[in-house]
């Protein structure tokens, strides 16, 4: 991981009080604004500005970022990247406030236009309201490629109102994993203790499967089939199928051999 610090970044000390960060922000925001620098740099240097900013900003981050600064010194910044995604760090953040400013005293272009262009396509942004609150939230393609969804859930009425702002104005779903399913098969004594395979119909998917019985697996334990469980939304992975194992006891088995044996004794002397 690449080796940063948010403090030198912002050119502020580690003592530096919340006044000076948003000060110090400020003046990096106008000199590297694209609408004012050129450079095929100021991009990159604009995007760790913004991230420097939103962490230090944060009274939370900023003293999560500050003990892994004192414990790991310049590795600091790939310990804290491997806890806080884009999403994590950018959450709550007023930097869009003062970004507005900026571009409002300037003449530049606004938040929306900016973080499209510097975050790629998958950036949205929208605001939600409701009686009490208001806030802001932008979304992007941030390390939620192909087969991957934000790890942070939205629940409760907020939750709900944010999804439904998604899916109303951008047509956005936001990803959620499918949910999880429980079943259950009853297998014979000697498959449990043995191992093998059995043949399980999935009712859900209306799916045959052969599932694999390790041996030795005991009543009460389970199985998990993974990505059999219901389907994901927005593009996340479906949840997983718990198949909960029964054994026949062994009576109940010793009858059904002696029924089989029975049978098959009277087919072969018919025939």
């Amino acid at each position: 991981m690449e080796q940063k610090d948010y403090y030198s970044i912002l050119g502020v000390d580690g003592d530096a009080g919340r006044q000076q960060i948003k000060e110090a922000y400020r003046k990096l925001a106008f000199e590297y604004h694209p609408d004012r620098n050129k450079d095929s740099t100021a991009s990159d240097k604009m995007k760790e500005i913004n991230e420097s900013y939103a962490v230090l900003s944060d009274s939370e981050k900023r003293s999560r970022y500050d003990a892994l600064r004192q414990q790991f010194g310049s590795s600091a910044y790939g310990q804290f990247r491997q806890t806080y995604s884009e999403q994590d760090i950018f959450r709550g953040s007023d930097i869009h406030q003062i970004f507005e400013e900026i571009s409002r005293v300037f003449g530049f272009r606004g938040f929306d236009d900016v973080f499209r262009e510097s975050y790629g396509s998958g950036y949205r942004s929208f605001e939600f309201q409701k009686p009490g609150a208001f806030g802001r939230m932008f979304v992007s393609s941030f390390g939620t490629g192909e087969g991957h969804y934000p790890k942070f859930p939205l629940g409760g009425n907020l939750g709900k109102l944010i999804k439904y702002g998604l899916k109303k104005k951008w047509g956005i779903e936001w990803p959620e994993k499918g949910k999880d399913l429980n079943d259950m098969i009853t297998i014979s004594p000697a498959l449990a203790l043995a191992g093998g395979k059995i043949q399980y119909f999935n009712r859900k998917k209306s799916r045959e499967l052969l599932v694999n019985i390790p041996s030795g697996i005991r009543a009460g334990q389970r199985i998990r089939l993974k990505g059999m469980g219901e389907d994901g939304k927005g593009g996340a992975e479906p949840g997983d199928l718990y198949i909960d194992i029964r054994v026949r006891s062994t009576l109940f088995q010793k009858i059904k051999d002696f029924v089989k044996r029975y049978f098959s004794r009277n087919v072969s002397t018919r025939t």
